[in-house]
């Protein structure tokens, strides 16, 4: 699908893509303050780009095109993010990367930023033998479970985003080894079809840490957007 988009977008003028992975959970309002703060730096050209590694503790948040009526349990603190996309849920296990890129030095083209978001999350998912999908009619990454069902499907993988001065904030969601039953709070990204669910790299049997996730992530990221640092 998307074929007449090419993935990958040209490396930017400047420094390297500087990768941070933090340890702990963050507060999700702090991880708000620090990408504010950046963007408008990038924005400035005082600072390099940025894609941060986290996990938050659980909590669900509300992008632009969220319903109050897809929250169904709210167990967990509800945050507006204001990224596009609906209800989705973050919590530890969850390799969230928080990616902060200048499409003006890169080429203003929100779709084909996109579209090679869901490119990176497939190539980090095939490193670990796992074919993760995009759908036309349904954002993020997605795997084929047809042991569970005939046309069942799984999402392993969310993306939300938002571009400010041309340059990004949020970014992807990678399940690792999160707790699924968490999801079961919210009607996540509004697809609530009985054939779609959630998984996790460790769900599909794959034994992987969040290291392993980090290296594949990593590697996958400067074969699409350049080098890091």
């Amino acid at each position: 699908m998307r074929d007449d988009l090419s993935f990958g977008l040209p490396a930017a003028l400047s420094a390297p893509v500087e990768w941070r992975v933090s340890e702990g959970l963050v507060a999700y309002p702090d991880a708000l303050a620090v990408m504010d703060a950046r963007v408008a730096d990038i924005a400035a050209g005082r600072a390099p780009e940025l894609v941060w590694l986290i996990e938050h503790p659980p909590l669900y948040t509300a992008g632009t095109s969220a319903h109050g009526e897809d929250v169904l349990d709210a167990r967990f603190p509800v945050f507006d993010a204001g990224r596009g996309g609906q209800m989705t849920y973050h919590g530890p296990g969850q390799r969230v990367a928080y990616v902060m890129l200048n499409l003006k030095q890169r080429g203003p083209d929100v779709r084909r930023f996109v579209a090679t978001l869901e490119e990176w999350l497939i190539r980090t998912l095939a490193a670990f033998n796992v074919r993760g999908e995009r759908r036309e009619d349904r954002i993020g990454v997605w795997v084929r479970r047809p042991e569970k069902a005939a046309g069942a499907e799984d999402k392993i993988a969310a993306i939300g985003i938002r571009v400010r001065q041309w340059v990004t904030l949020h970014g992807v969601a990678l399940n690792v080894e999160p707790d699924l039953t968490h999801f079961s709070g919210i009607v996540p990204c509004g697809v609530s079809q009985q054939n779609y669910g959630v998984t996790s790299l460790v769900d599909l049997g794959l034994p992987v840490t969040m290291a392993d996730v980090d290296i594949a992530m990593r590697r996958s990221f400067e074969e699409l957007f350049g080098a890091t640092v």
